[in-house]
């Protein structure tokens, strides 16, 4: 965040997002209080994107295909869960399927997070108010395994790193 008293990791193991004060004087790092929060069980929380006001997060889990929202408590570093919505359109099932990139574009009306097997970007409205997300569209990425993908500066295009296809 930018105020830059707390840190936060996801831990995919542990199903946890990791919360640190910061102190920028010292340069070191010790547990909140709470020290973590929850996601769903096996869900495996990935990467992390703020939405550019710093009041709501997002988390993409990878084991699931799920983005988890929530409520960013600046003052405490502390998150709440708001909604866990799904990546991916109903009936999709398969091996080998797991998201992987999480971003908002700049002006925090959109969130973006790649599927990988489905090969896909899921693009979701973010409600400016509630920070909750309603799905927009799913769009293939004209490639294989969408790992990365950057938003240019204008937000207009979106750029996926196709891993298997080697393609952008």
């Amino acid at each position: 965040p930018k105020s830059n008293r707390f840190m936060l990791a996801t831990d995919l193991g542990l199903d946890e997002v990791l919360v640190y004060k910061f102190d920028a004087a010292q340069g070191s790092l010790t547990p909140n209080d709470p020290p973590f929060t929850k996601v769903d069980p096996r869900s495996g929380p990935r990467h992390f994107a703020f939405h550019p006001s710093e009041k709501f997060a997002y988390i993409i889990d990878e084991i699931n295909l799920t983005v988890t929202a929530f409520r960013y408590d600046a003052a405490k570093g502390t998150l709440k869960t708001l909604q866990t919505i799904s990546t991916v359109p109903a009936g999709v099932s398969g091996k080998n399927l797991s998201t992987a990139e999480i971003a908002v574009d700049a002006r925090g009306r959109f969130l973006y997070g790649s599927n990988r097997g489905p090969d896909s970007i899921a693009v979701f409205a973010i409600d400016q108010h509630k920070g909750t997300l309603t799905q927009v569209e799913i769009t293939p990425t004209q490639g294989k395994t969408p790992r990365n993908f950057a938003i240019d500066p204008t937000g207009a295009w979106l750029f996926a790193a196709n891993q298997d296809s080697g393609s952008v």
